[in-house]
């Protein structure tokens, strides 16, 4: 303060206005982030298909386990087709074969694909 011939009063009161001066920087950082945010769920959302999927449809269910096949990429990428017996509110179903064989595990709804005999 005494290097810069200023008062502590006026050293304060520039100090203050520093301070003051973070909070709208970061007010705008903050609204700079959410507009990103913003546009790059708008991208992402333009590619998203919805599935109406509902109880008693045919699916086939994809095989995200990775297993030694013999016939290397050929080996089949899907499995089915199941019907889907109850579909739960945070996005699982719960599946039946068509022999009526129900299946203990639930399935994301998100490895479906409508099965068209």
């Amino acid at each position: 303060m005494a290097e810069c011939g200023l008062t502590e009063s006026e050293w304060l009161s520039a100090r203050f206005v520093e301070l003051m001066l973070f909070d709208e920087r970061r007010r705008r950082a903050l609204y700079h982030v959410q507009g990103y945010q913003r546009r790059i769920a708008r991208a992402f959302n333009k590619k998203v298909k919805p599935r109406d999927l509902v109880e008693g449809d045919m699916v086939t269910k994809e095989i995200r386990a990775p297993i030694f096949n013999p016939h290397g990429k050929f080996h089949p990428k899907r499995s089915g087709p199941y019907i889907i017996k109850t579909i739960l509110s945070g996005g699982a179903a719960q599946l039946i074969d068509l022999d009526g064989n129900e299946f203990n595990t639930l399935v994301n709804l998100d490895q479906f694909k409508c099965y068209y005999p």
